[in-house]
């Protein structure tokens, strides 16, 4: 049986070294590849074993930016960052990001969890979460 991992999430954006600059700046990705050098570069970013696959936009989008946690309809929805401090991040990103959601207690789920969901500078949704953790014997799959 042929395995795989996880690989990229691509990011078409209006301005992609502005995307590139915000998500080096505040989640500590950096540079791990550049194909076609140049205007209509390809740029791929990695913090981790997140990466973002970054491509400059050729058209406008048919529909309206996203809100809340984003779009309801099946698709991509956003991108989670876990933090230490989720009230210290939101801090950081003021004035670069705009808060769409939250922050909301999610103790009820898990103990301690607090979250937000903003947009980025081109209005892609990520989420901040502080306290997840995985559950130590989540119901198989039937």
């Amino acid at each position: 049986m042929a395995t795989s991992f996880f690989s990229h999430v691509g990011l078409t954006c209006k301005d992609p070294i502005r995307i590139e600059k915000f998500y080096t700046k505040h989640f500590n990705f950096s540079r791990s590849r550049v194909y076609a050098p140049g205007p209509d570069q390809v740029v791929v970013i990695k913090a981790g074993h997140l990466a973002f696959e970054i491509f400059k936009a050729t058209e406008e989008s048919p529909i309206a930016p996203p809100l809340k946690d984003g779009y309801g309809f099946a698709g991509y929805r956003h991108v989670c960052f876990q933090v230490d401090n989720l009230d210290e991040m939101m801090a950081q990103l003021a004035g670069e990001a705009q808060l769409m959601l939250g922050p909301l207690d999610m103790g009820q789920f898990i103990s301690g969890m607090r979250v937000c969901w903003m947009a980025d500078p081109e209005g892609n949704i990520f989420e901040l979460n502080q306290g997840y953790c995985d559950e130590e014997n989540p119901p198989a799959l039937e």
